[in-house]
């Protein structure tokens, strides 16, 4: 069984995915890391943003990869893990810009699409059932409202020590749900038959539990079990 996860910055799709990973003794891939990954080395190469042919030139020579060590995702940039330095809003806005530029995505497609062969496959992200996942098994688009989203993330980003504020995180969700929409190479919409989850004021376990019933109403199945 392969579940593809998308939606916006802050809608609770890495929580929703690991969960369903590890209960449903599935695969978690976080491919926003991978973006967030890239993003890290143009910043750290001083690349602009807006400088395509800076974010292109920035893929030279570099590897960028996911390992699992005690069940955890880590995620590393030329054989550094860097899975703590990519959450910032910083990284954030730089992740909407190179994941906008097609050649980055052919660089991280490989990756992904070898995940996905091997099958029991949790994956999130911004178009993973349009274009990494087209066949999965079940399709879910997460959103919530943008206020939700940015108190979601200002609460993450102060439990790790940033210091931001509210109207800041709400400001960056509000430019990267913009940047994700408009992008002409692969734009962050809903798949046609993606099921729409709004999870607006939910808590995580309460996400989770409509997640498995749009899982058994697709599938047939029954995993009451693990609610």
């Amino acid at each position: 069984m392969n579940i593809a996860i998308d939606g916006p910055g802050g809608s609770g799709k890495s929580v929703l995915a690991k969960n369903l990973a590890r209960r449903l003794g599935l695969v978690y891939v976080d491919t926003g890391a991978l973006y967030r990954t890239v993003g890290l080395n143009a910043c750290r190469h001083g690349v602009a943003m807006d400088d395509k042919e800076g974010i292109i030139a920035s893929l030279e020579g570099i590897t960028v990869g996911i390992k699992y060590e005690d069940g955890e995702q880590h995620v590393y940039l030329c054989n550094e893990d860097v899975s703590d330095y990519i959450r910032t809003p910083e990284i954030s806005m730089y992740a909407s810009a190179v994941s906008s530029v097609p050649e980055v995505r052919a660089f991280l497609d490989g990756t992904q699409r070898r995940m996905v062969e091997r099958g029991g496959v949790v994956m999130d992200g911004r178009d993973i059932g349009t274009v990494i996942m087209p066949n999965a098994d079940v399709k879910i688009f997460l959103f919530a409202s943008p206020e939700h989203r940015a108190e979601r993330r200002y609460e993450e980003l102060l439990q790790k020590g940033e210091h931001v504020t509210l109207e800041e995180v709400l400001s960056d969700i509000n430019k990267r749900d913009r940047a994700d929409r408009e992008r002409e190479t692969a734009p962050a919409v809903p798949a046609e038959d993606a099921v729409m989850l709004d999870n607006s004021g939910f808590e995580p376990e309460d996400t989770f539990a409509a997640a498995i019933r749009i899982i058994n109403e697709k599938l047939g199945t029954n995993y009451d079990d693990v609610l």
